[in-house]
């Protein structure tokens, strides 16, 4: 009997774990306001993405881009895109997003597998035109620079990452993301 209750402590705080682990990955950073006002219309399209700090599920992607689309229930579809130069093809994530709390707010969970979700905050944003954009996942390890073209000109990008350096972020980690025609012929 006291084994079966054991292993039933042992189970329920297997799960409180995995849940605070989860419910922790869709934070805002320290020092992180996301932006207000926001406007999800705006944003809506085709994101390039110009730097970022590598990470495994985008490592060695070059001509990488987001295009976010309001759905009808309210949520955002996601579908990231970026081209694997060393075997020749395309790859893809598909995920929806939802807002964390006001849709006013540019705080967002984006889940690609469920139930894994991640934070998503945009932090800067040209508010007149919505042409780039500072993003920061759940933790200062995660920064994207994207604007609506491939690049930015040089003193918007120094002044992003001179943003994203005041706020904690490892900014000399930052990669430049290579949007020149693949070398290969592409499939797809």
């Amino acid at each position: 009997m006291a084994k079966v209750a054991k292993m039933r402590t042992r189970r329920s705080g297997l799960f409180i774990a995995l849940f605070a682990l989860l419910a922790g990955c869709t934070g805002v950073p320290d020092g992180i306001e996301p932006v207000s006002p926001f406007d999800i219309n705006r944003y809506d399209g085709i994101w390039y993405e110009v730097m970022r700090l590598d990470h495994s599920f985008e490592r060695d992607l070059t001509n990488v881009t987001a295009t976010y689309e309001l759905r009808n229930d309210g949520t955002v579809g996601v579908l990231n895109r970026g081209f694997d130069r060393e075997k020749c093809r395309w790859k893809e994530a598909e995920g929806t997003a939802e807002f964390q709390g006001e849709k006013t707010v540019a705080s967002l969970s984006v889940t690609f597998f469920w139930p894994l979700a991640g934070g998503y905050h945009v932090f800067a944003l040209d508010q007149q035109n919505y042409d780039y954009a500072l993003v920061s996942g759940p933790s200062h390890s995660y920064l994207w620079i994207l604007a609506r073209q491939p690049d930015l000109p040089i003193e918007i990008r120094n002044d992003l990452v001179a943003k994203a350096r005041d706020r904690g972020f490892p900014v000399d980690d930052l990669i430049l993301v290579d949007h020149s025609q693949p070398p290969c012929k592409q499939l797809g």
